[in-house]
C-alpha cells in the first residue's frame, strides 16, 4: 500500500516544495524549548532538492538530474567536463520524479500521472529538447516498465492494463516513434514479469489462491507457458525473481523457502537447480548490484540497523575499498556508462543531506558533484539512533530514535511516526520527518512493528491477521518503552503516520486513548472492509495474498470491523487531524471522508485537509509545504513544540 516500483532502474525523486524563506516564529518559551537550534524552515527541510537523482548516459558524455524550474522538479541535462546545463523538460504540475535513459543515448524517459492517480504514462524527450512523447497515450491506463536492453537501444517492454484493468499485458514500444506491439498477453493472470537479457519475457509471476506464488517460464516468445516452482503464503513477502544472469537460463532471486530470512539465490529454469549465494541468519538481502552488460552479480546488501554491502566480485573490491573512504556515510553504486569506467555514487548519513560523486574506476578517485540539500550543511540536526525492546510477548522489535539536539533527553513531548505499508521497514539515514520533529523539540521514535520487513519471514508473517492487533501492540509497547526510559512526557504524545501508518494512528486513537494526546493521519484507511472492496482495479489479482495478511471482507467480516477505527469512534478522546489526496486510488477518500463526518457529528475534535489535485501522497509543492504547516501547528497546540507559522 506504500510504494510502487517501476522497475530496478527507477529512481525515487524527493518531494516537490517551491523553496522561499519566511520570517521564522516561535511559541511561547519553555523549559523543553531553551536548548534547541534556530528553527529550520519546512522549506529546508521538505522543499525542492536543489538537485538530485544523476544520470549518467549509457555513452557517458552525458549527465542528468533532477531540479527546480520555476518551482517544480524537472530533468536537467549537462555535457560531462562542461558546464552547459539547461533543463531538459518543463513539467509545470507534480514535477518529474522518476526517469532513465534510452539506451540509444538520444533519448531520456519519465514517468507521470494524472493529479495523483496512479494511471502512469511514460514519456520520451529528445535531447535537443522539445515537446515530450506520450509512448502510452491511453486515458485511465497504468504503464509500468517492465525491462531495458542496451542490446536493444530503440525499445523497452511496458506492461498496460489497456484490454483488462485488473491485468497488465506487455508491450514493446520503440522509444523514438511511439510504435507498440504485444509481447506477452496476460492470460494467466500475472501480478509480474521478468524478461531476460534479449528483451524477452520470460518469467511471469502469478499469485495463487493460499496467497502464495508461482512462477510460470516459457523458452522463448511463441513457447508454452509452463509451470517453473511455487512457494506458499509464509514466504510470499520474501520471495521474488527480480532478472537472469548472462546465459538467460540463470534466474536471480531472493528466497526463503527453506529458510527464515529472504537470501539471494540462483535458479537454474532449465534443471531446476537452486544455489544460495548470500544469506544471512537475521536479515533479508536488501538490495544487489549486478553488472550492465554481463549481468555479473557483484555485490550484494543486507540492511541490518544499517545497510551493509558484501562484494561477490573480485573485480570491484578495490572500487569498494576506494569508496568506504571517499565520503562518511553509508554509500550506494547508482549508475554507470556501458563501459564501466564511471560510476555515481550517493553517500548518505543522518545528520545531513546526501552526497553525490562520480567515480572513476582507472583511477580510483572520486570527484564531488553535489549535495541534494546543501542548506542543510552545518545545521544542528538529530543523531538516529537504532533501537529495540521487547514486546509483551517476548518478540523482539527494532526502531529508530531521534531525539532533539541541545536539550535534555528527559520528558519530552514526543511523536510516534509510524511506517506505511505496512510491508515495509524504516531505515537508518536522513529522514526529513524525523529532523523535522527532532528541530521542533520533539522525541521521534520510528517502529519497525512485527509484520514489517527486512527482518526474516517469522517477523513479517507475525503481523498476518494482526492489524489492529499485535502489530499495534508493538507500536504501544514502543509508548511504553520510550517512557520506561524517560525520554517521554506521558501527557505529551502524538501519534502519527501515513497510509499503513494513518491506519495505525486511527487504531491507537480508538484502541489506546490513554496514550495519545493528539494523532494526525494522512490517508489511512478507517474501515478495513471498505479499504479491501475498494482496491484499484490492477491489485486484483493480489486479493488472496491481502485476504491472507489482513481478512477476507465476507468470511472475516466481524474481525474486520472489530479492527475498523470507524466503529470505535466512542473511544476517541484526542483531536485528530487528517489529510488527504482526492484522487488516491489506494486508499479511497472515502475511508477519511467517513471518518471525518462520524467524528463530526459525535462533537468530537478533528480537522480536515483535501487536496483536489493529489493521490497517495501530496507530490504538488504548494500542497505539502500547506499540509505540514498545519501539522506543526496542530502538534504544537496539542504537545507543546515549536512551530513555524505559515506563510501568508
Amino acid at each position: 500500500m506504500e510504494r510502487h516500483r517501476i522497475s530496478r532502474r527507477t529512481i525515487l525523486a524527493l518531494g516537490t516544495i517551491t523553496l522561499s524563506l519566511v520570517v521564522l516564529g516561535f511559541g511561547a518559551a519553555t523549559p523543553a524549548r531553551a536548548g534547541l537550534p534556530p528553527l529550520i524552515p519546512r522549506e529546508v527541510i521538505f522543499g525542492n532538492p536543489e538537485r538530485t537523482s544523476p544520470q549518467l548516459s549509457p555513452d557517458g558524455m552525458y549527465f542528468t538530474y533532477l531540479a527546480p524550474e520555476e518551482g517544480v522538479l524537472n530533468v536537467w541535462l549537462r555535457t560531462v567536463g562542461m558546464t552547459d546545463d539547461r533543463a531538459l523538460t518543463h513539467d509545470r504540475g507534480r514535477g518529474i520524479r522518476a526517469y532513465f535513459w534510452g539506451q540509444n543515448n538520444q533519448r531520456v524517459l519519465y514517468i507521470q500521472d494524472k493529479d495523483g492517480d496512479e494511471n502512469w504514462h511514460v514519456f520520451s524527450v529528445d535531447l535537443a529538447g522539445g515537446e515530450p512523447r506520450d509512448l502510452t497515450p491511453f486515458e485511465k491506463v497504468q504503464a509500468q516498465i517492465v525491462s531495458v536492453d542496451p542490446q536493444f537501444p530503440d525499445v523497452i517492454l511496458v506492461g498496460l492494463n489497456n484490454r483488462v484493468p485488473q491485468l497488465h499485458d506487455v508491450y514493446r514500444v520503440n522509444i523514438m516513434t511511439g510504435e507498440s506491439t504485444l509481447e506477452a498477453q496476460n492470460d494467466m493472470g500475472s501480478a509480474a514479469w521478468v524478461a531476460d537479457n534479449s528483451l524477452r519475457v520470460r518469467i511471469a509471476l502469478l499469485p495463487t489462491p493460499d496467497g502464495g506464488f508461482g512462477l510460470l517460464h516459457r523458452s522463448a516468445p511463441d513457447a508454452e507457458w509452463k509451470d517453473l516452482t511455487k512457494w506458499g503464503n509464509e514466504d510470499a513477502m520474501t520471495t521474488a525473481p527480480f532478472g537472469f544472469a548472462a546465459d538467460n537460463s540463470t534466474l536471480y532471486m531472493v528466497s526463503s523457502v527453506g529458510a527464515n530470512t529472504a537470501e539471494l539465490r540462483t535458479y537454474d529454469v532449465t534443471t531446476g537447480q537452486e544455489k544460495t549465494v548470500y544469506s544471512d541468519p537475521n536479515y533479508d538481502v536488501s538490495n544487489a548490484m549486478i553488472h550492465p552488460t554481463t549481468h555479473v552479480l557483484q555485490a550484494v546488501a543486507v540492511n541490518r540497523d544499517k545497510e551493509e554491502w558484501k562484494v561477490l566480485d573480485p573485480s570491484i573490491e578495490a572500487d569498494f575499498a576506494a569508496l568506504a573512504k571517499l565520503h562518511e556515510g553509508e554509500f550506494q553504486v547508482t549508475g554507470r556508462d556501458l563501459a564501466d569506467k564511471t560510476w555515481l555514487v550517493v553517500f548518505s548519513g543522518d545528520k545531513g543531506p546526501a552526497a553525490f560523486y562520480s567515480y572513476d574506476r582507472a583511477s580510483k578517485k572520486g570527484t564531488f558533484l553535489f549535495t541534494t540539500r546543501p542548506k542543510l550543511e552545518g545545521l544542528s540536526l538529530a543523531e538516529m539512533r537504532p533501537v529495540a525492546y521487547t514486546s509483551r510477548d517476548g518478540m523482539t522489535v527494532h526502531g529508530y530514535l531521534s531525539l532533539p539536539p541541545g536539550v535534555e533527553p528527559k520528558n519530552l513531548p514526543t511523536v510516534i511516526n509510524v511506517h506505511g505499508g505496512p510491508w515495509y521497514r524504516d531505515g537508518w539515514g536522513y529522514h526529513p520527518e524525523a529532523q523535522w520533529l527532532a528541530n521542533r523539540g520533539y522525541a521521534c521514535l520510528q517502529i519497525n512493528f512485527r509484520g514489517s520487513t527486512g527482518y526474516g519471514k517469522a517477523f513479517t508473517n507475525a503481523g498476518d491477521r494482526e492489524w489492529g492487533g499485535n502489530m499495534q501492540n508493538d507500536i504501544s509497547d514502543g509508548v511504553k518503552w520510550m517512557l520506561d526510559q524517560g525520554y517521554a512526557d506521558p501527557k505529551r504524545i502524538a501519534i502519527y503516520g501515513g497510509s499503513y501508518g494513518g491506519y495505525a494512528v486511527l487504531t491507537g486513537l480508538t484502541k489506546t486513548p490513554e496514550l495519545y494526546a493528539c494523532g494526525v493521519d494522512i490517508v489511512g484507511p478507517s474501515n478495513l472492509i471498505t479499504f479491501l472492496n475498494t482496491i484499484p482495479p490492477y491489485w486484483e489479482p493480489m486479493k488472496p495474498l491481502f485476504y491472507k495478511r489482513i481478512g477476507d471482507p465476507v468470511k472475516d467480516e466481524q474481525m474486520l470491523k472489530d479492527r475498523s477505527p470507524l466503529f470505535h469512534i466512542d473511544a476517541i478522546r484526542a483531536p485528530l487531524l487528517i489529510g488527504q489526496g482526492a484522487n488516491d486510488p489506494r486508499v479511497n477518500r472515502a475511508e477519511s471522508l467517513q471518518i471525518r463526518d462520524a467524528l463530526q457529528q459525535a462533537g468530537k475534535i478533528v480537522q480536515y485537509i483535501e487536496f483536489p489535485d493529489e493521490g497517495h501522497g501530496f507530490a504538488r509543492p504548494a500542497n505539502r509545504i500547506t499540509f505540514y504547516a498545519a501539522a506543526e501547528k496542530f502538534l504544537a497546540e496539542h504537545i507543546g513544540g515549536r512551530f513555524e507559522p505559515a506563510a501568508e
